[in-house]
């Protein structure tokens, strides 16, 4: 049996640090991911979907993390097609995004976006890169032309894949689809989205590779591929609605070394809710709660940063 890991989507999501998850003394960046780490094995970074990475977050990173401990870490949105900023380039490389195609610059976005998680990759903090594709990339030949290039470049590092176009899990497809992702050597990512939208896709457990497998939990909004992120990710999910997933990573944990199971229902605590629920179902030893004597020393510190007018953060 692999081992299984459940977390979040995120640690720094704006409306978990308002939800008061996070108690009165971790509240600043370093006590933050402490805290978050002493309650899950697992987190989903993604900040560098939006922007490039840089070498000084990872090794606070790092720093602020137990051994064992796993960043599933989102790629960067030039490297999977999506639309991307001209603010979210890097000065020297802003004038080519205009050729947002080019080989080359791929090439160098991608360099400098390995190379500011070579700190994460060093120290065994790493889980995996996401890849999560547009749901415009729909399967066809140019889009597997695609996957096979964009390995390529990713030779040596650990890839998953996320396909939010429905037709590559469709039955008549999905068998395909699995081999394409077996012959990379990537694990594919399952999710679970609501049902019965043109945009829904099927809530399938592939296991493409032996060393990891990744499910990823959007919530049930109707609003699913056409409201806003809040109205897209707003969902509580009950026990009876994760049951099947239960079921699901056990027998996806059969197969593979490691299953990762992230929650990106993320509005206020409701994705390490609903981890911690997951967690409990699957039967995982829970984390220890913090030692009080600890929050009391940091609520120290905090009052006396408050005082001093001290940002601590940097």
């Amino acid at each position: 049996m692999g081992e299984i890991r459940v977390g979040a989507c995120s640690w720094t999501d704006k409306e978990l640090l308002a939800s008061g998850w996070y108690p009165k003394g971790r509240r600043d960046a370093e006590g933050r991911l402490r805290h978050y780490a002493s309650r899950f094995p697992l987190v989903e970074v993604d900040a560098t979907y939006y922007a490039l990475p840089s070498t000084r977050n990872s090794e606070l990173w790092v720093a602020r993390t137990p051994a064992g401990f796993r960043f599933d870490v989102k790629a960067f949105s030039l490297l999977t097609g999506h639309p991307t900023r001209s603010a979210a380039m890097p000065a020297d490389l802003r004038p080519a995004l205009a050729r947002k195609d080019d080989p080359e610059l791929l090439d160098e976005v991608w360099a400098r976006f390995a190379g500011a998680l070579e700190p994460l990759r060093r120290a065994d903090r790493l889980g995996t890169l996401l890849f999560q594709f547009p749901p415009w990339l729909a399967p066809d030949e140019q889009s597997r032309a695609l996957l096979r290039a964009c390995r390529e470049r990713t030779a040596g590092w650990p890839v998953a894949v996320e396909f939010r176009h429905p037709d590559w899990w469709r039955p008549e497809l999905a068998a395909a689809t699995s081999g394409l992702l077996t012959e990379l050597g990537t694990p594919a990512v399952a999710v679970d989205t609501a049902q019965g939208l043109p945009t829904s896709v099927p809530p399938v457990a592939p296991v493409t590779s032996p060393d990891l497998a990744v499910v990823r939990l959007h919530g049930r909004s109707r609003a699913w591929g056409t409201g806003s992120k809040e109205d897209r990710f707003r969902h509580d999910y009950t026990p009876g609605e994760l049951a099947p997933w239960v079921e699901r990573v056990h027998a996806m944990a059969e197969r593979t070394r490691e299953v990762h199971v992230l929650f990106n229902n993320c509005c206020a605590d409701a994705a390490v809710r609903a981890a911690g629920t997951m967690a409990g179902l699957l039967g995982l030893d829970p984390r220890p709660d913090p030692d009080p004597a600890e929050d009391r020393a940091e609520d120290r510190v905090e009052e006396l940063t408050l005082d001093l007018g001290l940002d601590l953060d940097g």
